[in-house]
Order: C-alpha cells, then sequence, then structure tokens
C-alpha cells in the first residue's frame, strides 16, 4: 500500500509531461506553416524569418494562454487546438497563394500597381469560419493575430487595419447565423467595410487618384464575395472533419419533417407534443438566460426520442383508462422509464445527432427520482428486501450545461401543468416555483452555471408561455358538451339509393 501514491505520482507526471510535449509539437508545427505562409516566395533574410518565427509563437502562446482562461477544458482538447491552427495557417496560405496569382496577373497586365491588390485577399475568412465553428471571442482574438502577422507579411504597418476592421465585420456578421443566406450578407458587409477602410488608407497616405479608387473598391468588393464563397464551401468540410455544430446545421434537425421527427409523430404522437411544447418553453428561456436558443429548441424537440421504443409505457401516450404498469411491479416500471434515455442516446447516435444533443438526451433528466414509483413500491415494500431511493434514480450525469438544464427544467414543467385542474397564472407559477426549486434542492443545477437571476427571468417565461397555453375560452352557442352526451352513439350515415 505504501507504493500506490508515489506510483499515482509518476502516472500524474508522465501524464503532464505528454500533455506538454503535444502542445509544444503543435506550437512548433504551426509556427513553422505561419512563418512559410509568410516567407513563401518573399524576399526575408533568415533573420528576418527567424524574428517572424519568434513573434508568431510569441503570439500564439498568446492565444493559447487567452484560450485557457476564456475554456479552461481547452487545456486536453487538442481537436480545438488543431482546428484553430488549421484556420490560422490555412487562411494566410490561401491568401498568399491567391496574392501570388494577383500579383503575377497585375505584372502581365502592367496597368494596375500590385499593392494595390492586397485589399483583395480575403483573410476575413479565418474570422467568419472562426466565429460559426468556435464563438465570437475566439474569432475576435483570431482577427488580432491575424492581422499582426499579415503586417508582418506584407511589412506594412496600415494593412493590418484593414485586415482587422474586415475580420471583424466577417466574424459580427454571423454571430447568429440562422440561414446561409447570412453568410453572403455577411460577405456584402465585409465588402462595405473592407472599401471604407482601403480607402480611408489610401487617403491617410495621400495616394488618392481616380484609378486607384476604382481598383481598391474593386477589389475589397472581389474579396468580400470571395469570402462568402470560400467560408460556404468550407464550412461544411470543418463540420464533418471535426464534427462541430453550426446554428445552420441545428436549423437542418428543426426541420420537422426529419426521419427522426416523423418516426416520433407516428410511433408516439403524445410525446412528439409535449417536446414541441418544452421547445418553446426552452427557447424562450434561453434568450431570457442569455444561451443559444435555437440549441435548446432542437434539443428539446429530440430529448424523449427514446420513448419511440416502449410508447404505450409513457402516459401522454396511453389512449385507454387502464395503465400498462398497473400490473407491472413499481421496479420494473422504473426500469422502462429508465430504459428511455439509453434508448434516446443509441436512436441519437444510430441518426447521427450532434454530440452536443446526445449529451442533452442523456443528462436531461439528470439524476432525479422517479418519486411516483418510488413512493408505491414503499407501500407495497415488505421489509424483506432492501429499499432505498437510489434504486428509482435516473443514471445521471447531472445537466453539464446551461441549455441542458433549462430542458430539464421545462421538461418537468411541461409534464407538471398537465394535472393542473385550475389553469390560472396563480397556480401555475405556484407549481413552476415549486418544480423548479425541487431541482435546485436536489441538486440537479449543480453543474450548469445558472445564477439565481437566469432562474428568475426563466421562471417568468415559463409562467407566461404556460399561462398562454392554457387561456380560457368562451362556450360556442350549440356546441357545449353535456356528461350525458358522452355515452351517445355517433349517427349513422344513411346511404341513398
Amino acid at each position: 500500500m505504501k507504493n500506490v501514491k508515489p506510483k499515482n505520482k509518476k502516472k500524474e507526471q508522465f501524464r503532464l509531461a505528454r500533455e506538454d510535449l503535444i502542445k509544444t509539437l503543435l506550437l512548433v508545427l504551426f509556427t513553422a506553416l505561419l512563418t512559410a505562409s509568410i516567407a513563401w516566395n518573399s524576399a526575408f533574410s533568415v533573420e528576418t524569418t527567424t524574428g517572424a518565427a519568434l513573434i508568431i509563437a510569441l503570439l500564439l502562446v498568446i492565444l493559447y494562454k487567452d484560450f485557457v482562461r476564456y475554456k479552461p477544458q481547452i487545456r486536453n482538447d487538442y481537436k480545438l487546438m488543431i482546428l484553430t491552427g488549421i484556420l490560422l495557417s490555412g487562411n494566410l496560405l490561401i491568401g498568399h497563394g491567391l496574392y501570388f496569382v494577383l500579383e503575377g496577373f497585375t505584372t502581365w497586365l502592367g496597368t494596375i500597381d500590385p499593392f494595390l491588390l492586397v485589399y483583395a485577399i480575403p483573410l476575413a475568412t479565418g474570422s467568419m469560419l472562426a466565429a460559426l465553428l468556435i464563438d465570437i471571442h475566439t474569432a475576435i482574438l483570431f482577427t488580432v493575430i491575424t492581422s499582426f502577422i499579415a503586417g508582418l507579411w506584407l511589412n506594412n504597418p496600415l494593412y493590418p487595419v484593414y485586415v482587422f476592421a474586415s475580420g471583424l465585420t466577417a466574424a459580427f456578421g454571423v454571430i447568429r447565423c440562422k440561414k446561409r443566406s447570412a453568410i453572403w450578407r455577411a460577405g456584402l458587409s465585409v465588402s462595405a467595410v473592407g472599401m471604407l477602410t482601403a480607402v480611408t488608407i489610401t487617403i491617410f497616405r495621400g495616394e488618392l487618384f481616380y484609378l486607384e479608387v476604382i481598383a481598391i473598391c474593386g477589389a475589397a468588393l472581389f474579396s468580400g464575395i470571395l469570402v462568402a464563397t470560400l467560408v460556404s464551401a468550407l464550412l461544411p468540410l470543418f463540420e464533418y472533419l471535426f464534427n462541430v455544430t453550426t446554428d445552420i446545421s441545428l436549423l437542418e434537425l428543426l426541420d420537422l419533417n426529419q426521419p427522426l421527427m416523423r418516426e416520433l409523430l407516428i410511433e408516439a404522437p403524445g410525446t412528439y407534443h409535449h417536446s414541441i411544447i418544452v421547445g418553446n418553453l426552452a427557447e424562450a428561456a434561453a434568450e431570457a438566460a442569455g444561451v443559444n436558443p435555437l440549441l435548446a429548441r432542437v434539443s428539446a424537440y429530440y430529448h424523449d426520442i427514446g420513448k419511440i421504443k416502449m410508447p404505450d409505457y409513457f402516459i401522454e401516450n396511453q389512449m385507454a383508462s387502464v395503465s400498462k404498469h398497473d400490473k407491472l411491479a413499481p421496479r420494473m416500471s422504473s426500469l422502462i422509464l429508465l430504459s428511455h434515455v439509453k434508448e434516446g442516446v443509441e436512436l441519437a447516435k444510430k441518426y447521427k445527432l450532434p454530440q452536443v444533443i446526445i449529451d442533452i438526451i442523456q443528462q436531461h433528466h439528470g439524476t432525479s427520482v422517479q418519486t411516483f414509483f418510488y413512493q408505491k413500491a414503499k407501500e407495497l415494500h415488505d421489509n424483506l428486501t432492501p429499499l432505498t431511493e437510489e434504486d428509482f434514480r435516473y443514471p445521471g450525469p447531472k445537466p453539464q450545461s446551461r441549455v441542458a438544464a433549462l430542458v430539464l427544467m421545462a421538461d418537468a414543467v411541461e409534464a407538471a401543468s398537465r394535472v393542473l385542474t385550475d389553469t390560472s397564472p396563480a397556480r401555475v407559477s405556484l407549481l413552476v416555483d415549486k418544480i423548479i426549486n425541487h431541482c435546485f434542492l436536489d441538486g440537479q443545477l449543480d453543474n450548469c452555471e445558472l445564477t439565481l437571476k437566469d432562474i428568475r427571468e426563466i421562471k417568468t417565461h415559463f409562467v407566461y408561455l404556460l399561462s398562454s397555453m392554457y387561456h380560457k375560452r368562451i362556450n360556442y352557442p350549440g356546441f357545449e358538451i353535456k356528461d350525458e352526451d358522452i355515452d351517445k352513439k355517433p349517427a349513422k350515415t344513411s346511404t341513398i339509393k
């Protein structure tokens, strides 16, 4: 037993040394690629190239340190590191390649200054892809680093201003990208901002001539169009290679004609309707909590797909007055209900749903207790076999993100609201308070970073939407249904001979 701690310490040291080695190799690799992207076909001396490599390495270390502060999980996320490195180096390599082609073309043409065509280089492509594939914070820092490296490449202190302005425009243009057409709108914005920035730089240099303005504006316009074209072509490739879920791919899953949603509608229509309402609740709460409302809605649509396997064992799909659980032991009923989470994960993997949605399917009940069957088991317990609350808990894990927590709460609130006989706003508010407070006290929200302010806003939106759904209607004259009318048989249709 004395040797256990030293062995564990050795393993930990080896693991840390291996991680540091991998990170160092990635730093060297991408430093070399970025240095090659700016030194290629340029009259750089050995000293200049070495200095550029050291500056690039410093910028990459700053990027990593910011990542660690902003996204601590990146310490072990090599996929995200590689994606960022490929975007940076690929962006500059493509830009340098295009500049080489344009430079040769203008030299052959002999009428346009090749330097003016630097405004046609689509370096904003990387910023737009970073915003779509990672997040806006990364895209901003990505743009800053790209601007510095572009300045080193062309040895021009003003060109980074152009790259920075067009890159930020590209990134902010796709923050809430709900359609692929938004990429083209962002591309045209890049063209407009690029024209303005390029002309401003030319005025500052005191070289504003009529032909130059036309050439500069044409180059900036071409750059924005090329940015939109490259992003449209490369985005699906990066989504596939790195298994990244963007808002655009989520929109495709939002289509209710997707095979999995059609199967849910046919096999478990009650669950389908429940999922749609949970989607409405989760989306409204997500907007209030400042998280991705589109991800919340899509996750809610698919959270209960595991009920497709045994739909009749879930009350929302039971048409008969007698429940199938009446003939089962509480423990068996509990196992059937528990299985819908596992079945949902398997179906999600079969239909290749994004990992973020699979995680939410797995976490949408957390480790909560099936209270109904646990109480029923306690009533029937014979004291001969042990009975614990843990036997009736979902396997979890607890929600690890704010979106997963929203889906958990929306699911619980919508299901509980079905038993209300008095659907007045006051009763709905009491129910929502009770359900969410129970989730909080049970520890289901411990790992999801929701604040008390977020929870208050979520409650308010849940109460508003549920109260609206259970609104009152007037009795239409001639269409009142009385209790004695329920047992009457419908009139037979007669045929005319």
